[in-house]
Parts: C-alpha cells; sequence; structure tokens
C-alpha cells in the first residue's frame, strides 16, 4: 500500500487549497478512504472521509462548509478541496486507508495558512 499526498503549500488566509492524495498497490475503488491532519503540539485529528463509491461522507464540525472530500476511482485519487482556509487550518495533512484492520498513512503535506 503506497499513499502519496500532493497540494499543500502556503496560502493567505481566506485562500484556497486542493491536496491530492495517490494510491497504489491495493484496490482503491473498494476502500473508504480520509484526510486527517496534525497541527504543531496536536494530536491527529481527522478531517473527513469518504465511502469507497464517493456517495457518503462525513466531516469534522470545523471543516464542515469549507472543505470538501472527493474520490476519482478511476485514478486512484482522493482530494481534498479546502476553502476559507485559516491560521488554525496549519498542519500536516495526511491520507489514510484501513485494509484488514490496518491503518496506513501517507508522509503528509504541509499547509501553512499565514498571511
Amino acid at each position: 500500500v503506497q499513499l502519496v499526498e500532493s497540494g499543500g503549500g502556503l496560502v493567505h488566509p481566506g485562500g484556497s487549497l486542493r491536496l491530492s492524495c495517490a494510491a497504489s498497490g491495493f484496490t482503491f475503488s473498494i476502500y473508504p478512504m480520509s484526510w486527517h491532519r496534525q497541527a504543531p503540539g496536536k494530536e491527529r485529528e481527522l478531517v473527513a472521509g469518504i465511502s469507497s463509491a464517493g456517495d457518503s461522507t462525513n466531516y469534522a464540525d470545523s471543516m464542515k462548509g469549507r472543505f470538501t472530500i472527493s474520490r476519482d476511482n478511476a485514478k486512484n485519487t482522493v482530494y481534498l478541496q479546502m476553502n476559507s482556509l485559516k491560521p488554525d487550518d496549519t498542519a500536516v495533512y495526511y491520507c489514510s486507508t484501513r485494509r484488514y484492520g490496518m491503518a496506513y498513512w501517507g508522509k503528509g503535506t504541509l499547509v501553512t495558512v499565514s498571511s
């Protein structure tokens, strides 16, 4: 299983970013996926999750209405569209999946929201 995140960077408050996570080494289309984040000095937290078919999503309360998770099973990729970014959104963002009870993580992509 390999998960490779990309799309992070420096953005001003109120700006937008789109993160991508390219998956390989497993049958992507049959597994739910999720995005998580870890801010400096804080525990990793769930950002959003999406079902295998992409027809069901869930979000942490603080991200509802600002973030959108989606996936393209033909491209083995999951996305996180982030709008109206705030300095508190600064974190390393990770994508993840679970297979046979084991969690798999990418190495993360850093998002910095600062003026």
